[in-house]
């Protein structure tokens, strides 16, 4: 199948919440900044979660661009969880299963899709760690797969490539119902 027609499904734990993401993802990369494993940490001491972070303390995601993102069943399920009031970023829960779907950049034109919402055999490979100077002491990297102590080059390039393609827009996500309570 073409990569421009391909669709892949994130779907919650429990199956109630789904997000369809057509098309070749941006990149898939494992990200090891704070504010990642803060969030983990907090959702993995959600009532019947599942961890979210890998081993070595990375978070894995896919990102995608906004206008391929396309929100199924479940939507009355989804609540944001930001690290402090007023934090610009949101990370969203379904709260069904306290499953992360994903995190969302203010004003960005990608969502960061929780890449364990992926089917295993649908996830795409990772292609790089990015902020890896923030990883847990400790933690060393033994394979080929780059990794880079900030958002690389690379990194940035496709990110704006993908809003080139979109003619330089932003989408909102208004798909979200409410906060994640602590």
């Amino acid at each position: 199948m073409p990569t421009h027609n391909m669709e892949i499904v994130a779907r919650c734990r429990c199956g109630k919440c789904e997000l369809a993401l057509k098309g070749k993802p941006i990149v898939s990369a494992t990200c090891y900044c704070s504010s990642c494993q803060k969030a983990a940490l907090k959702f993995e001491g959600l009532s019947g979660a599942e961890p979210v972070r890998q081993t070595d303390g990375g978070t894995p995601y896919v990102l995608q661009r906004k206008d391929r993102v396309h929100f199924g069943k479940g939507t009355e399920f989804l609540r944001e969880y930001r690290l402090s009031n007023g934090a610009p970023n949101r990370r969203v829960v379904a709260t069904c299963c306290n499953s992360p779907m994903f995190l969302e950049f203010k004003g960005g034109h990608w969502l960061s899709v929780y890449r364990d919402r992926l089917k295993p055999g649908e996830r795409p490979a990772n292609e790089m760690r990015t902020m890896t100077r923030d990883r847990p002491v400790g933690v060393e990297f033994n394979d080929m797969l780059p990794s880079y102590n900030t958002h690389s080059v690379r990194f940035m390039w496709r990110l704006f490539a993908a809003w080139a393609a979109m003619g330089f827009r932003s989408p909102k996500v208004d798909h979200v119902t409410g906060v994640l309570d602590d």
